[in-house]
């Protein structure tokens, strides 16, 4: 068997590991007296296990048993870590003289999803595990979840979901993204007394006697289901919808033809639409119309 020849290190690579027999760096400094403050944090989840926030968890189960709302799990979320999936995208390749074909350069890329109706929605995880599960390719960034939020607004996502895949996902629609993102609490647009007042005013703005009355409500589009896989089934959740979340319910005269209620629904979402405190605080909109008579 032919032995290859020793291939020897470049003499300043040697010399920095030879480092007087370890007692100087590279730069021939002595290692004595240099230490690095044990306290020293190099970023916010140095003793990180992985695991959900204990808040959050406890403000999904209180959702689950009916007991808590949509609004407590966003608060809840606030100030919870979660991890933001990061995947390797190749950014060139080359093609060798033999032939083969290899990877020249790659980047890391944020993970991004599509929903049902098209938007884009950014993947978020409260826990290793979960996206482990979802992808196991990706590597976790541990993140705090008003940061999650940025980058979903930066990446044009208008959705956040977390743990998409589990037996409990929760979708944050933008409203309450953005809320995230600016480290501002989040009031849902069906309890805004904001919203509401806009509404009202709608009506009276625009002089239409053909509204009797105008209310808002949560829409069933707030609802998830959760636990899909579990023996006992599915539950229905109120919180973590995609949408819509606004219900109003617009009271009409009787008699009115098609061509009138058009005319009253388009002058009014024209209306909601150029009020920034309604265009801000609403993600989408059911819209249920009855007669005085309808109970």
């Amino acid at each position: 068997m032919t032995q290859m020849p020793k291939k020897e290190l470049p003499g300043h690579i040697a010399a920095a590991l030879a480092g007087a027999g370890g007692i100087t760096d590279s730069a021939g400094q002595p290692w004595a007296g240099r230490d690095l403050p044990a306290q020293e944090k190099y970023h916010n989840f140095d003793a990180d296990d992985g695991a959900m926030d204990a808040g959050f968890a406890a403000a999904l189960a209180s959702l689950a048993t009916g007991d808590g709302t949509e609004e407590a799990v966003i608060a809840a979320l606030a100030t919870a870590r979660v991890f933001i999936p990061i995947v390797a995208q190749l950014a060139e390749q080359t093609v060798g003289e033999n032939g083969l074909v290899s990877d020249k350069e790659s980047d890391m890329a944020l993970v991004t999803l599509q929903g049902p109706d098209g938007r884009r929605a950014l993947p978020v995880f409260s826990h290793a595990d979960a996206l482990a599960k979802w992808h196991p390719a990706a590597r976790p960034v541990a993140v705090y979840a008003a940061r999650a939020a940025l980058s979903a607004v930066a990446e044009e996502a208008q959705l956040l979901v977390v743990d998409p895949g589990s037996d409990r996902p929760f979708v944050v629609r933008r409203p309450a993204m953005w809320a995230l993102a600016q480290q501002q609490l989040w009031r849902p647009s069906y309890s805004d007394v904001a919203v509401a007042q806009v509404l009202r005013e709608s009506v009276s703005a625009l002089g239409n006697r053909a509204v009797v009355d105008i209310s808002a409500s949560a829409g069933q589009g707030i609802e998830s289901l959760w636990d899909s896989n579990a023996p006992t089934g599915q539950q229905l959740v109120r919180g973590g919808g995609t949408g819509p979340e606004l219900c109003v319910t617009i009271t009409l005269l009787p008699g009115l033809d098609q061509s009138a209620v058009n005319d009253v629904l388009n002058s009014l979402q024209t209306y909601w639409a150029a009020q920034e405190a309604f265009a801000s605080a609403v993600d989408s909109i059911q819209i249920r119309l009855r007669h005085p008579q309808q109970t």
